[in-house]
């Protein structure tokens, strides 16, 4: 019978110091997940259809007549629910960028990591289609056990061969969904239907995709989370004692005791020293079942503590419950909380560390909502042409020779005009800019003259006006060049 000392003994094969995943020949241990069940289950559920159906027609969809997200590296042209961005945006993009990682900061301080078994892409594809089509083609986590310990006979081939297709099959339709997102549907389209010699890079790009999420669904599953994803590395500096988790009430539940030592006891068959148990020794609520390990998708024990391969998928939370109920226990041994909450009793989300990454968020969206709302529609250079002086005309008349740039970041075509604002002078096109087209850019020349009394020497500041359909959207300063002896202050 074993000691006292060897029931508290570690037992490395099961504390949180090594992976799950990996054996201790640094091979890799296949995770068979039980299939959940529950009401987390159900609620995840619901929001795993309603982010998949977010996702395949993400595409389609469309804000007066803008896609609601394109993200076209190629092109350099980023739309974000229906507003453009530009490179010369850049500056938009990075207040934007700080302000999202630092909500995923704050969010995961608060609330752990939530998002990861919520919301996810990883996750949601993995537990939510394609381990459902492996429960539906190979079975349960025994039955699949069984399967894979059989040899190559009939069933065995057809099995694995149904649910390697509709694997690629998924991993296909998720490249070209993945494909719109960043060329548009209508690119995506031609890619389709024109002949493929055509489009021999696209298809290419169809091709690598689905390899990837191929592979990654039907074989590297949980690892990505382990040792790809760049926020699970991170999310263990991001949480503290007051985070929420999914957590093992240990003051509840210790200490543990299956339900063969419990009747022994309560029918008077040995004694808490025959069972390895001190003489004063109290039992919590956690029975040693181990449900809320078979079920999980990462392989750990919730019950060694918050752990880095946890994702809060909410598997353990539900077959713990379905424990409690059977044995007449109230649910939530295990269940969402915080270190401190299940050891001091309260739960504190406002700390001092919350309300400063909580301050520099809304200071930094603030800035972001400030800077897209006064962002043009335009975005126009004007630069004197390179290499040229200042021509003296007649009438104490001097002229200098512009460049202008102008790019529409709208959907629309632009009409375009040009005015001097300041000093008093004239404009005389070189190269007529009237319209600009949509997402596009227009080119052209102009001369700028200006009586001598308007000159402040070498250098005189111009102020320009941009106008459309009589709407001023920005204004430009440059500089005209003059003789250096016509200063006028």
């Amino acid at each position: 019978m074993a000691s006292l000392e060897e029931k508290r003994r570690i037992d490395k094969k099961q504390f949180r110091d090594h992976l799950a995943t990996v054996s201790e020949e640094g091979k890799r241990n296949w995770i068979y997940p039980k299939k959940p069940s529950g009401r987390h289950y159900k609620a995840r559920n619901v929001v795993a259809v309603l982010l998949l159906a977010f996702f395949f027609s993400g595409p389609f969809i469309t804000i007066n007549g803008n896609p609601l997200l394109l993200l076209n590296i190629i092109e350099r042209k980023f739309v974000i629910f229906g507003v453009a961005f530009w490179p010369q945006d850049l500056h938009l993009l990075v207040f934007g960028m700080l302000a999202f990682i630092l909500f995923v900061v704050l969010f995961t301080t608060i609330f752990g990591r939530l998002w990861c078994g919520w919301a996810c892409p990883q996750t949601i594809f993995m537990e939510m289609v394609f381990r459902r089509i492996e429960y539906w083609i190979e079975g349960d986590a025994a039955d699949q056990i069984r399967l894979n310990k059989k040899p190559w006979n009939f069933e065995k081939i057809w099995k694995k061969t149904t649910k390697h297709g509709v694997f690629f099959g998924i991993a296909f339709l998720i490249s070209n969904m993945f494909l719109a997102y960043i060329i548009g549907p209508d690119q995506l389209f031609e890619i389709i239907t024109d002949p493929p010699s055509e489009h021999l890079a696209g298809l290419s790009s169809m091709i690598i995709f689905s390899g990837v999420f191929y592979g990654v669904f039907a074989f590297m599953r949980e690892q990505v989370c382990h040792f790809v994803c760049p926020y699970g590395r991170m999310q263990s500096v991001m949480l503290d004692n007051n985070s929420i988790n999914v957590m093992y009430d240990y003051k509840r539940g210790e200490t543990r005791a299956s339900v063969k030592d419990r009747y022994q006891l309560e029918n008077r068959k040995a004694t808490l020293e025959d069972l390895g148990f001190s003489a004063n020794e109290t039992f919590g609520d956690c029975i040693d079942c181990y449900q809320c390990v078979k079920v999980c998708p990462m392989g750990i024990d919730i019950r060694n503590g918050t752990q880095l391969e946890c994702v809060h998928c909410t598997a353990c939370i539900d077959a713990c419950d379905s424990v409690m109920e059977k044995i007449d226990k109230p649910r939530g041994l295990i269940r969402y909380s915080s270190e401190n909450a299940i050891k001091e009793g309260e739960q504190k989300v406002l700390t001092p560390r919350v309300a400063g990454y909580s301050g520099i968020l809304i200071v930094l969206l603030a800035t972001f909502i400030t800077l897209l709302t006064l962002r043009p529609n335009t975005e126009t250079s004007i630069l004197r042409e390179p290499g040229t002086l200042y021509q003296e005309l007649p009438n104490n008349m001097y002229s200098n020779i512009y460049n202008l740039k102008v790019l529409n970041k709208t959907f629309e075509d632009l009409d375009f005009e040009l005015r001097l604002e300041s000093p008093e002078g004239e404009i005389v096109s070189l190269g007529n800019v009237d319209i600009i087209p949509s997402q596009n850019s227009a080119e052209g020349r102009f001369l700028v003259k200006l009586p001598e009394s308007e000159l402040t020497g070498s250098q005189t500041e111009l102020t320009f006006g941009v106008y459309s359909s009589g709407e001023k959207l920005e204004t430009i300063t440059s500089g005209f060049l003059g003789p250096a002896s016509n200063s006028n202050n």
